[in-house]
Formats: C-alpha cells, sequence, structure tokens
C-alpha cells in the first residue's frame, strides 16, 4: 500500500521517513505573518540568469506573488530583468517587480535560489557541486541573515544534491528547504501521456519520482486517468499504452532537457512555471499534492536522501510525503536512483 507520511516537529529537522507514526507538522501555522491580512508575500529571487528571469516573469503573470525581488552578483543584469518584467506587469497583474540587495529581501516568504557556477570544460560533475557548495554558503548565510523565517525553494541543478546542500548549510528543518525536483518532468509525463490518450494533461493523475535527472522513475503502475488506471483508460479509448508506447515516452520525458538545450542552450520556460506553481500553493496555503524534493530520512531503506514524491506543500511548506504503489520495478528503479543521489552527495566536502 502507498504511505502517508506528515511531518513531526523532530523529525523535520533531520528529513521524513516513509511509513512510521505520523503526526501534524509543529510548524504549520509559522510564517503567517510574512503574508499579511490579505495574503500578501514577497518573493525573492537570487540569480536572475535565465531560469531565475524567468520565474520572476512566471510569477509576475500569473500574480502569485505581491512583490518580486531580483539580485544577481551582476547588479546592472537584475536591474535590466526587473525592469523589462515590470514593464509586462500592467498588462497582467498587481505584482510589483524590483532589483536590490540582500537587505531587500527582509520579510520575504519564499526566497528562490538559482544561483550558481557553470561547468569548466573537463570539469568532473563532483569538483562542480563542490564549487557550486561554496556559492550556495555565502549566498545561504546572507539569505538567513536577513530573512531566516522564509521557505527556501532551490532550482540550481542538479537540484537534488543542491536541496540537500542547501538543508544542511541552513540548518532548517528539512520542510523548509524545497527543491523544484520532478515537478517539471512530472508535468512532461503528463504532457505526453495526455496527448496519447487525447485528453487533457490536467486530467492525468501521474509522477516522476526520485531523482531530476537520468534515474528519475516514471510511477507508470500508479498513473491515472480520470478515476481510471492508465492502461484500463487507454483500453477504452482505443488508444493502447504498448511497450513501444512506454518506451517512447520514457525517453521523451526522461531526455526532454537534451533536445531542448541542443536546440537553444538552456530550458527555463517550463521551470519557470513549475516554480511559480510551487510558490502560489505556499502563499495560498493549498496544501497542494505536488513531486518535490526534500530531504527523507528514509527512501526505499537509502537514509537521509533528497529527492521527489509527491508532497502536500501549503504555508508551512512541506507538510506531508506520499509514497505511491508502485510495482516490483519502479520499487527497486527508486532504490538505484536514491541510492546514486545520496553517494553523490557524500562526495561534496561541506
Amino acid at each position: 500500500m502507498g504511505q502517508v507520511t506528515r511531518c513531526e516537529p523532530e523529525v523535520a529537522k533531520r528529513g521524513r521517513s516513509f511509513g512510521g507514526r505520523g503526526g501534524v507538522c509543529a510548524e504549520s501555522k509559522r510564517g503567517i505573518h510574512l503574508y499579511g491580512e490579505e495574503g500578501r508575500m514577497k518573493v525573492g529571487i537570487v540569480g536572475t540568469g535565465m531560469v531565475g528571469s524567468a520565474a520572476a516573469y512566471a510569477l509576475g503573470m500569473r500574480g502569485v506573488a505581491s512583490e518580486v525581488v531580483l539580485l544577481d552578483r551582476d547588479p546592472a543584469l537584475a536591474e535590466a530583468h526587473a525592469l523589462d518584467i515590470a514593464h509586462a506587469m500592467p498588462f497582467a497583474s498587481g505584482t510589483t517587480v524590483a532589483n536590490g540587495d540582500y537587505d531587500s529581501l527582509r520579510d520575504a516568504g519564499v526566497v528562490i535560489i538559482a544561483a550558481g557556477v557553470a561547468q569548466r570544460p573537463g570539469e568532473t560533475r563532483v569538483d562542480l557541486l563542490g564549487r557550486n557548495a561554496v556559492v550556495f554558503r555565502e549566498v545561504i548565510g546572507e539569505i538567513m541573515r536577513v530573512c531566516p523565517e522564509a521557505i527556501l525553494l532551490v532550482a540550481s541543478n542538479p537540484v537534488d544534491i543542491m536541496t540537500q546542500i542547501t538543508t544542511e548549510i541552513s540548518g532548517l528543518p528539512a520542510h523548509r528547504v524545497i527543491g523544484s525536483g520532478t515537478i517539471l518532468d512530472t508535468a512532461r509525463f503528463r504532457n505526453l501521456l495526455g496527448a496519447h490518450l487525447g485528453v487533457s494533461p490536467r486530467s492525468i493523475h501521474g509522477y516522476v519520482l526520485g531523482e531530476h535527472g537520468d534515474s528519475q522513475v516514471l510511477a507508470w503502475s500508479c498513473a491515472l486517468a480520470g478515476a481510471t488506471p492508465i492502461a484500463a483508460f487507454a483500453a477504452q479509448v482505443g488508444a493502447p499504452i504498448t511497450e513501444a508506447v512506454r518506451v517512447r515516452i520514457d525517453d521523451q520525458t526522461r531526455n526532454a532537457a537534451y533536445r531542448i538545450v541542443s536546440g537553444k542552450g538552456s530550458t527555463y520556460y517550463g521551470i519557470a512555471a513549475g516554480l511559480a506553481r510551487i510558490v502560489g500553493a505556499i502563499r495560498q496555503d493549498e496544501q497542494a499534492v505536488l513531486s518535490v524534493s526534500t530531504v527523507t530520512a528514509d527512501v526505499e531503506g537509502v537514509r537521509d536522501v533528497a529527492l521527489s514524491v509527491p508532497r502536500v506543500v501549503g504555508r508551512a511548506g512541506v507538510t506531508a510525503d506520499l509514497f505511491p504503489n508502485l510495482d516490483i520495478g519502479e520499487h527497486a528503479a527508486l532504490h538505484r536512483s536514491a541510492t546514486l543521489l545520496r553517494g553523490l552527495f557524500e562526495s561534496v566536502a561541506l
């Protein structure tokens, strides 16, 4: 059976576990003062490259933040993006957009971290992680100085490792450090399934678990269209999911980023929309089920690892983990993904 784990205060500090006794998060009412009487919320974005700037634009167009503050090691870049996005707001929402420094993040309810360094020619992934950890130590120190009550939303890749690094450096309970995880992979999976079945992707309930990367796990066995298991629905509409269809959808979900990067250099619109969705769930205290990454005490026998499973997201951050029913192969694949991620994290010198 699938499991639901609610955040207990003593568990939250070291990550949550699938199984065991549940409890209500002691911080379920924390952070309300950051939202104001009418649900106003400031969102800070550290790092205004393509992902950070696109996230600011998505937040403003959706109107899910009352105020967005951009900052970057290149202040002129942050200012240019803030001006450009602010000029779009009269067509969309009442969101105010500005650039600033770390002190400008004071009273932010959420801070999106989209900072990091680029990989050097010949540099190993582990070396890159080490350099990014140095950058994050400085960034997170400044964020915690000015807005220690904020929820940290990590977008920098490799996002699962950077989420665990952020949790370690900040000292925050795991439910207040959220990585974008597989929220975009899940959207890709649903989009492809919906196209095959001829239905809206919003009517597809399927998730991608584990790493936001090559070891991700498409949870076919528990996917639904409406309230119907995906295979049964496919048979009813005359669009059977053959092995060839599964291979194609798996490949196009897992390798979408490579195709996009080969064509235009980077991906940013999809993840920006995903980040705006997460922020909206926090601001409105939706208790929405989203596939995001946080440090989790036990996943398939792997201890203290950040990866994605469906989680309940609201004003306090992540308030519950949902471990879906999986088949034997999916359990094994999730174990491999968790093992890989834990090993990578252990390779980083903090």
